[in-house]
C-alpha cells in the first residue's frame, strides 16, 4: 500500500505536514532537512522543487526558490539527492514508513518528461507529488494512468471558490487525500482564519468526502493549526517553517522552534 494512504488509515487526525523549498538554504541539505523532520516526529513531509515562477507561493517560498535556483538546485539533483533516503535511520535515512512528496510546477516536470519523473520518484521512495497548475482534465487524460503505473499519488488542490460538483468530482477521481487551501491568496502565514474560512471549512465537512483532507496555506500559530486540525485530518505547513529555517540556517532548530510556536 502506499504510504500516504497507510498513514491516513492508522491516523485519521491531527496529522502535521512539513513543505520545505529543496535546496534552500543549503544546495546540500535535502537530505538533512527530511532526517531531521522525521525525527522531530513530522508525520508527512513535502518537498519543493524550486521554479522561477511559483505563481500560488508568496513572498517567502519565493524567496527560497529563488536561493535554491541561485545555489544550482534542479529537479534532476533534486533526486540524486534522494537516493538512499529510505534506508533505516541506523544508515542515514528515515525508514520505509515516512510518506515523501514532491509538489512543483507543470514546466520543469514536463521538460524532465513525465514518466522518467515518475521513474524516478518510485526508484528513490517518493509516495506523491503536489502539481498546483496541472489541469484536471490534463491529469485524468494523461499523468493520472502512469503515475498510477509507478504507485504514485498525484494530490489534487481546492479553494474556498472550487464549487462542489468540482470538488465531488476530484474526490471521486483522486487517492491519498485533498489539499484543501485555506483561502483563495498565495501561501503565507496568517494569525487566524476568519469566519469567512470558517464557513468554507464547515462546507466541505457536509459533504462527507470520500478522501482525508489537509488544510494548508497560512498556518503559522496555535490558532490556525487547531482550527486546521477540527476541520480536517491535518495541517500542512509551508512558509512559516521557511522563514525560520532561514532564521536559523538549521532544519533541527527551525521545526524546535516551529513546535514552539505551535505550542504557545
Amino acid at each position: 500500500m502506499n504510504r500516504i494512504n497507510q498513514l491516513f488509515n492508522q491516523k485519521r487526525e491531527n496529522i502535521l505536514s512539513i513543505y520545505f523549498c529543496a535546496g534552500h538554504p543549503k544546495l546540500d541539505a535535502t537530505a538533512d532537512t527530511i532526517r531531521a523532520l522525521s525525527k522531530n516526529g513530522i508525520d508527512m513531509i513535502e518537498i519543493g522543487i524550486p521554479f522561477s515562477d511559483p505563481m500560488a507561493d508568496g513572498p517567502v517560498i519565493q524567496d527560497a526558490a529563488t536561493v535554491a535556483l541561485r545555489n544550482g538546485m534542479t529537479l534532476k539533483m533534486l533526486l540524486a539527492q534522494l537516493e538512499g533516503i529510505r534506508k533505516s535511520p541506523s544508515d542515514g535515512g528515515v525508514g520505509d514508513a515516512l510518506p515523501l512528496l514532491l509538489m512543483g510546477y507543470l514546466n520543469p516536470i514536463m521538460q524532465f518528461g513525465f514518466e522518467h519523473f515518475c521513474q524516478c520518484c518510485n526508484a528513490v521512495g517518493i509516495d506523491g507529488v503536489i502539481i498546483p497548475d496541472l489541469p484536471f482534465k490534463d491529469y485524468l487524460a494523461d499523468y493520472k494512468p502512469i503515475a498510477d503505473r509507478y504507485d504514485l499519488r498525484i494530490i489534487m488542490l481546492i479553494t474556498p471558490e472550487t464549487s462542489d460538483e468540482r470538488i465531488r468530482f476530484i474526490d471521486q477521481h483522486t487517492d491519498g487525500f485533498i489539499y484543501m487551501v485555506s483561502s483563495a491568496a498565495t501561501t503565507g502565514a496568517q494569525q487566524e482564519f476568519d469566519a469567512q474560512k470558517q464557513a468554507y471549512f464547515e462546507r466541505i465537512n457536509a459533504m462527507h468526502l470520500r478522501n482525508p483532507r489537509m488544510i494548508g496555506f497560512g498556518i503559522s500559530n496555535r490558532q490556525t493549526l487547531e482550527s486546521a486540525q477540527r476541520n480536517a485530518s491535518g495541517a500542512i505547513i509551508g512558509s512559516k517553517f521557511v522563514s525560520l529555517l532561514d532564521q536559523t540556517n538549521d532544519a533541527t532548530h527551525a521545526i524546535q522552534k516551529l513546535k514552539t510556536v505551535l505550542n504557545a
